[in-house]
């Protein structure tokens, strides 16, 4: 029988495997605001007593379910857990038309809400609705159409999965530019909030890759929008947090695909050169293709797990380094390459490490396939699932720092308010706000230049220490404490807040708009309940 010290490193190993970063995937600007506890216990009612009859008997194409429906009241986050009271389970894009407008025919005194449902990694309950209904995207299946020639693109459904896309589109020579760090998360999803992985420095994260939007929205109206056509919808419902309308179809930017990656791995010692060499490299017009930090607080052996994967350009200086129990920093980069392309990338790679201020016996490369490197989350999600460490609370928080306050930011953080990692990675990396498209809903500070940071905590359960939930989430909220305080200018990706105060002061001045396009195309407040941002019945202000 394993003893509770083996257990407990084993635990940490598992979780240093996710230091591959899920992202998000997968989505506070009052940054005080606090994170409220939630019972994991889900609510005992049997799940039909907010359907009316009328909806029950409407003609679908797939069916409404009322029982056996407790998975909708769960998510990756696995702290909030409202019970719908039906799922439906859509055929057709005229199932998901007809429920919302039938839920908006029963007008402002009904208390029904809906909220679409892709993969479920949402982690504050964003995609479930008490007592409502829930629609289970992936139960709608239509057939991946491909465009190819000089603007390639494809058209897809709003509940497809992005893994699934890579593969389809790879049979064509041709790839999305843009993805987040963990693919089995549907489209709809990641379009809703923003989609962000070490790509967006180069092509803006995938709301930016987007040409046109098929939408229902809080009406129960089918409308396709995009910059030409239904602009206002189209840029609202892109990182909308799926306030506006649910994404029943998307048609994707494409490029031609690489078939290989060199992957590298380099440390730093000192948070400035860290932070330098990131910004130098996403404002280089021949950087890498992927760029992508993290922070390792306390952790031991590091380069020993990076072994199994990894190669050191000098095992003998690599042998040598010691990190003393300081906090490190690793700079996580890749250059894509056809096979017949090797020596130039070679080539390219050397002139910018050489540019570059890390620690050199921390030099670390490794060569895979295009869709192994893109879809390299997945094998550590597979090892925890076996683990029984998957399905646990995931109180993550992700934060969006203006680069001129981030050294601040450092300081605090992981010099005072952390005290080691080992409860899941941090991720810290720079985006250039020239290629974010400033139309759509989501909102980031107000620099050219602008972190992401993200804690990807996971908390044993039953746990009372330091790994624990509730440890976990005071913590986070010590940190969003400080950023109000120091008044930081922070905004948070994957929002989540408990009173609409709060997210007038997220949104700031683009709230008048907000507002407007929940009045225009989603005006009983039906849509996206679990966000709280509106709350039906109220007036929408």
């Amino acid at each position: 029988m394993a003893t509770p010290s083996y257990r407990k490193k084993n635990l940490t190993v598992l979780r240093f495997l996710t230091v591959i970063f899920l992202s998000c995937i997968i989505d506070q600007n009052n940054l005080c605001s606090n994170y409220p506890f939630v019972s994991t216990k889900i609510s005992s009612h049997s799940g039909s007593s907010m359907i009316p009859l009328s909806l029950k008997q409407l003609s679908l194409d797939g069916y409404l379910s009322t029982k056996n429906i407790d998975h909708a009241a769960n998510d990756f986050g696995n702290i909030y857990h409202h019970l719908p009271s039906a799922v439906l389970h859509p055929k057709s894009v005229s199932d998901i038309s007809s429920i919302i407008k039938h839920v908006f025919g029963m007008g402002p005194t009904s208390e029904l809400t809906v909220a679409a449902r892709g993969h479920a990694h949402s982690l504050q309950g964003q995609a479930q609705a008490n007592q409502g209904v829930v629609i289970n995207m992936e139960s709608l299946h239509q057939e991946m159409h491909f465009q190819t020639g000089e603007s390639p693109y494809v058209d897809v459904y709003g509940g497809e999965l992005w893994i699934n896309i890579l593969h389809e589109s790879l049979k064509h020579g041709l790839a999305p530019k843009s993805w987040t760090d963990y693919l089995h998360l549907t489209v709809g999803g990641t379009l809703s909030n923003a989609g962000v992985s070490g790509q967006a420095f180069r092509h803006g994260p995938q709301i930016n890759n987007v040409y046109q939007l098929e939408v229902v929205t809080g009406k129960g109206e089918l409308i396709t929008c995009s910059e030409k056509q239904n602009a206002d919808l189209f840029n609202g419902v892109l990182g909308g947090l799926g306030q506006f309308g649910i994404i029943t179809r998307a048609r994707i930017s494409l490029e031609p695909a690489p078939l290989m990656v060199k992957w590298i791995k380099v440390l730093y010692s000192e948070f400035s050169a860290f932070t330098k060499d990131q910004e130098h490299l996403i404002l280089s017009e021949d950087a890498f293709d992927y760029l992508e930090g993290f922070v390792i607080i306390n952790r031991t052996g590091l380069l020993n797990n990076w072994r199994s994967s990894f190669n050191p350009k000098d095992p003998v200086q690599a042998s040598q380094f010691h990190s003393d129990g300081k906090t490190l920093f690793c700079l996580e980069i890749a250059k894509y390459f056809n096979p017949d392309e090797a020596d130039r990338a070679n080539q390219e790679i050397d002139r910018l490490l050489s540019e570059m201020s890390y620690i050199p016996s921390t030099l670390f490369l490794s060569e895979v396939s295009y869709v192994n490197f893109l879809d390299r989350v997945h094998i550590s999600e597979l090892k925890l699932r076996e683990k029984g460490l998957w399905e646990i609370p995931h109180p993550w928080l992700n934060l969006l720092i203006p680069r001129s306050r981030i050294h601040e930011f450092a300081n605090m953080v992981f010099g005072k308010i952390l005290t080691d990692s080992s409860n899941g990675p941090i991720l810290i990396y720079p985006a250039n706000k020239s290629k974010w498209n400033n139309r759509t809903s989501m909102i980031t500070p107000d620099e050219d230049i602008f972190y992401l940071v993200s804690f990807l905590s996971s908390a044993t359960p039953s746990s009372t220490g330091k790994d624990g939930l509730a440890h976990i989430l005071t913590q986070n909220k010590r940190i969003l404490e400080f950023c109000e305080t120091a008044r930081l200018g922070v905004k948070q990706y994957l929002p989540h807040h408990t009173t609409q105060e709060a997210w007038q002061n997220h949104f700031g001045p683009q709230w008048e708009i907000f507002v407007k396009r929940k009045s225009t195309y989603d005006p009983l407040a039906i849509l996206a309940p679990g966000q709280k941002i509106f709350q039906k019945g109220r007036a929408i202000s």
